[in-house]
């Protein structure tokens, strides 16, 4: 065999290998058998609407074909990626979503030379039109800061403007990962903003990062991935904030499915069961399946609590490398829209646990539902959500009328509400067998808290003395911690010395001086064990090189 042939058959070898590492099936926990319906996520997709588009005259496997063209945004002369929408003061929906050429001669794998480009439409399923074309760059995701500047993140940068019609300039970001190792890489960024106007972000590898504002520099919190433990080749991730708690979805690209997690404060998450989505959830009300072989990209458009009512996605009809250039194959924006939770305030002032008798909770009434009328009582559950999703909870004692709005009465028996719950869950049925769910704020739980940080300690050794700075990222004034500084010696944690950290005020660092507890001594490549407020429930404890 020549070399030109040898070569030729080791490239095809890893393509097809590569394409066929595209897929692999996720063993499922067997708990996940015992969801009831909304224990999942996934649950909460809904028909996708007829826009009028229907047609089998467009690109596309059979899988997909026929297919409404007006939902999103599709073109037969580019590929889409990624993007998410917002809702603006012009009363249009504005996508920022990425393209390239459909018969670029990389096909798919055009993506890493995509241009970002701004789309809006009149209803939020689409059809989204081009008004203008941004800059390059691939996975968009834009925001707001509180001072009003907008900003279209892109891997590696992003674009700033004083108007969401430009003019756009572009920028880089600054990290400072605060001496410990970046997780995995900074890209596919997903951002958050918090109360202050300060923005949280997680980057693809889980790691989470503080901006005071969103546009000065990013600071790592963290020094480990909050995703699932679980063996799973994770990208994508999706955050965002609602009137109770952050969430978190991130995809699973190589098992095809995604997890969703909760979190009170978008640094300490709780991963809840079930699939988050999967190939599949595009089905139309006469249940037909819009069958796209992969969904990435999750995003959603919010509401003025920040609830989900849509999500959307990008697709593509095959695996990503068999889609060439001028063939019958591409990828597109699709959007689904999601059963909105309802708005709840549980009226208990005291901490719920397991001794409570009685939970009183307030649903409020929205346009086209009225919690008096339109509920099924006998479905409903409530109480922490690991009990709620396998169909446990509390049951009701009794519904009142409170205005328009109503006050459900459930005993406290088998809440499940212990310290680790930041947020209860209602879930049952509407009067029509729809799912309705929502979660309320616990009293008693503190949703704002300090976030105190430290970096690489610093030894003296003529002095026998060790520093660190130690900053508090939170949105609130810190309380007076200890702070240990361990060297790591092979399996050993051993403490060379010890301190006391003072209120600091939000975004306020200090350096600390301690006299080591022993003789010191450092080693080239020396790592080190960080830890605040040992055994206390804000516990913080960071690796640093």
């Amino acid at each position: 065999m020549t070399n030109a042939k040898l070569f030729f058959t080791l490239i095809l070898g890893f393509i097809f290998a590569f394409s066929n590492a595209q897929i692999t099936e996720r063993e499922r926990p067997a708990e996940w058998n015992k969801l009831v319906f909304g224990g999942r996520f996934m649950d909460r997709f809904l028909p996708m609407p007829d826009l009028g588009g229907k047609t089998s005259n467009t690109w596309g496997a059979k899988n997909v074909i026929p297919r409404d063209v007006n939902n999103g945004i599709e073109d037969p002369l580019w590929s889409y990626w990624g993007g998410n929408i917002r809702l603006m003061d012009d009363g249009k929906y504005h996508l920022f979503v990425c393209c390239w050429a459909e018969n670029s001669p990389k096909g798919h794998m055009e993506w890493g030379n995509s241009n970002v480009v701004h789309t809006v439409a009149e209803n939020p399923a689409g059809p989204y039109k081009v008004v203008s074309e941004i800059g390059k760059g691939h996975n968009p995701e834009w925001y707001i800061t509180k001072d009003g500047k907008f900003v279209i993140y892109v891997i590696e940068g992003y674009y700033l403007a004083d108007n969401i019609n430009g003019p756009w300039e572009y920028k880089k970001f600054e990290f400072d990962p605060g001496d410990r190792k970046i997780i995995e890489g900074l890209s596919n960024l997903t951002f958050a903003e918090r109360e202050d106007g300060s923005y949280l972000m997680i980057c693809r590898g889980g790691g989470v990062w503080i901006s005071k504002d969103g546009l000065s520099t990013w600071n790592q919190i963290s020094d480990s991935r909050v995703y699932p433990p679980v063996d799973g080749r994770f990208e994508d991730p999706l955050i965002w904030k609602t009137n109770i708690q952050y969430h978190l979805i991130v995809n699973d690209w190589l098992g095809r499915i995604a997890w969703y997690l909760r979190s009170k404060d978008g640094v300490h998450w709780k991963v809840e069961p079930g699939e988050a989505y999967m190939p599949g959830i595009a089905r139309h009300e006469n249940g037909v399946v819009e069958d796209w072989f992969k969904y990435e990209r999750i995003k959603v458009l919010q509401d003025e609590y920040g609830r989900a009512v849509q999500a959307n996605f990008a697709v593509i009809d095959t695996i990503k490398w068999e889609d060439h250039a001028n063939d019958n194959h591409s990828s597109k924006n699709i959007t689904i829209p999601l059963t909105v939770g309802r708005l709840l305030t549980v009226l208990n002032k005291k901490p719920i646990d397991k001794n409570t008798m009685e939970i009183r909770v307030q649903v409020q009434a929205e346009e086209g539902f009225d919690p008096n009328t339109d509920i099924d009582l006998e479905s409903l559950r409530f109480g922490a959500p690991e009990e709620v999703n396998f169909g446990r909870g509390c049951k009701l004692k009794n519904i009142q009328a409170d205005g328009k709005n109503a006050i459900l009465t459930f005993y406290g028996e088998g809440n499940g509400i212990d310290d680790d719950n930041f947020a209860a869950k209602l879930l049952g049925k509407d009067k029509n067998g729809k799912l309705l769910f929502g979660y309320s704020r616990l009293p008693g739980v503190q949703y704002i808290e300090a976030e105190l940080s430290a970096r690489k300690p610093g030894i003296d050794l003529a002095a026998n003395t060790i520093s660190v700075e130690v900053e508090n990222f939170g949105q609130v004034k810190s309380e007076k911690a200890t702070i240990q500084v361990f060297q790591i010696e092979g399996e050993k944690q051993v403490e060379i010395g010890r301190s006391t950290v003072p209120v600091l005020k939000p975004y306020e660092q200090i350096q600390l001086k301690m006299k080591a507890s022993g003789k010191l001594s450092e080693v080239a490549g020396q790592k080190y064990l960080v830890v605040i407020n040992a055994g206390k429930p804000n516990e913080v404890k960071f690796h640093v090189n």
